[in-house]
C-alpha cells in the first residue's frame, strides 16, 4: 500500500539522540490526548487510549509523561490550548498528491511550518478537497506473523471481520472498516496474535509513479515533514 502511517518515522528512531526521542515522546504524546479526549481517561474503557499507551511504553516514554497526556485530553491538566487533529491537502515533487495529518496545540503555527517544508522540497499546499478525493479511510491493523502460519492466520483474520489483507517481510497487515478497527484489533488479539499497530489510515484509490526524478527530493520532504512534532502521519497516492 501506498501511505506513510504515524509508526513509519518513529520505529528506525529508537535508541536516537536525546532531541529525536523528545520529538517522539511530543507525538506520541499527542495521539494519548486525543484518544484520551475522545473517549475518557481509563484505559480499561477506551481501547484507543490503551493501545497508545502500550505504543508509548514500547519506546520507554516515561509514566509522568503519559499520565500528563492523558490528564491533558481529558482536561484535568491545563498545559497550554487543546490538542486538536487537522489534515492538510498538498502536492510533492513530481506532483505527488499528499495527506498530511497532524496533531497541533496551534494551528497557525503548523499550518506555516507545513507549507513552509512543502515549498522549500518543491512541493505546495492546496484547497481542502483538492487531492482527498484520491483517498478513503479504513482501519489499519499490523499484525507480527512471527513463525505462525500464514494461511492460518489469514482464516483467522477473515473470521475477525477483516476486509482484506496484503503480506510481506513476516508482517501481515490487515485492512478493516472505520467502525470495526479496535473490534477486529480485540478479535485477533483474543486469538494470540500480536498487534504491532492499529489506527485509522488513509489508502489511495487513485495511484501513480513517481518519476526517478523527483524520488531523492520526495525522500527528503518525507524526512523533514517527519521531524515536525506536530506531523502525526503522511500518506500518498505512490504505486
Amino acid at each position: 500500500m501506498s501511505g506513510h502511517n504515524k509508526w513509519s518515522g518513529i520505529k528506525h528512531r529508537k535508541g536516537a539522540q536525546d532531541a529525536k526521542r523528545a520529538n517522539i515522546f511530543t507525538k506520541m504524546g499527542r495521539l494519548i490526548s486525543i484518544a484520551a479526549r475522545e473517549g475518557g481517561g481509563s484505559p480499561d474503557s477506551n481501547v484507543k487510549l490503551k493501545f497508545a499507551i502500550e505504543q508509548a511504553r514500547k519506546f520507554n516514554m516515561p509514566k509522568d509523561n503519559i499520565e500528563k497526556a492523558v490528564k491533558k485530553g481529558t482536561g484535568e491538566l491545563k498545559d497550554g490550548n487543546d490538542i486538536e487533529e487537522t489534515l492538510y491537502e498538498a502536492y510533492g515533487p513530481g506532483q505527488v498528491a499528499m495527506l498530511i495529518k497532524c496533531a497541533t496545540d496551534n494551528k497557525n503555527r503548523t499550518v506555516s511550518e507545513v507549507k513552509s517544508i512543502l515549498t522549500k522540497s518543491g512541493g505546495k499546499m492546496v484547497p481542502e478537497g483538492s487531492v482527498s478525493f484520491m483517498f478513503k479511510q479504513v482501519g489499519n491493523i499490523t499484525v507480527s506473523l512471527e513463525e505462525k502460519d500464514l494461511d492460518e492466520v489469514e482464516l483467522e483474520v477473515i473470521e475477525a471481520g477483516a476486509q482484506d489483507t496484503v503480506y510481506s517481510d513476516d508482517i501481515l497487515t490487515v485492512y478493516t472498516k472505520i467502525e470495526d478497527l479496535w473490534k477486529v484489533k480485540e478479535g485477533l488479539e483474543s486469538k494470540g496474535l500480536v498487534v504491532e499497530d492499529a489506527s485509522l489510515i488513509f489508502i489511495s484509490v487513485q495511484k501513480a509513479e513517481l518519476d526517478e526524478k523527483f524520488r531523492v527530493d520526495y525522500e527528503n520532504l518525507l524526512e523533514k515533514l517527519d521531524e515536525n512534532d506536530d506531523v502525526q502521519e503522511v500518506y500518498d497516492n505512490l504505486v
